[in-house]
């Protein structure tokens, strides 16, 4: 049986905030503005949809839209850009272990934080390449919609 995913759920809406990419000094290397859509088609296989508007500090615009396929109880990615699984803990945080097809060599794991009352989040990525941690990435998002 697959479950309800209700951490994940929780996330449907509308996000707007800031990504914050990090080197493995804590020096910040760039600050990007987001946009993210979160939802669960109602028809076909696709049980979760991310669309994103990412923007940076001279204007460039970058659009993508990730779906997910629910399995017994991960929700698996495959995209043009990585592949990998999410899940949940019982305490509602969502993680996710992705692997990096843009990147040989490179995974990132994700965790992603309701704040009460279910307006704010905060997701965090630690990404390694080759076994050596590189990067670190803060996103603080507010549900807009």
């Amino acid at each position: 049986m697959t479950p309800d995913y209700p951490a994940h759920r929780a996330h449907e809406g509308i996000w707007e905030g800031t990504y914050r990419h990090f080197n493995a000094n804590a020096e910040q290397e760039e600050l990007i503005r987001s946009r993210v859509i979160c939802e669960f088609p109602e028809e076909g296989d696709v049980f979760y949809r991310q669309s994103i508007e990412l923007t940076g500090e001279t204007g460039e615009v970058h659009r993508a839209t990730f779906d997910g396929i629910a399995k017994e109880d991960h929700v698996w990615f495959d995209t043009p850009t990585f592949v990998g699984k999410s899940w949940e803990t019982q305490d509602g945080v969502v993680l996710l272990n992705l692997e990096r097809k843009d990147e040989p060599g490179a995974h990132f794991v994700e965790a992603i934080i309701m704040a009460r009352g279910g307006e704010r989040r905060a997701r965090t990525w630690h990404w390694f390449k080759d076994g050596a941690l590189y990067r670190r990435t803060l996103c603080d998002e507010a549900r807009v919609s």
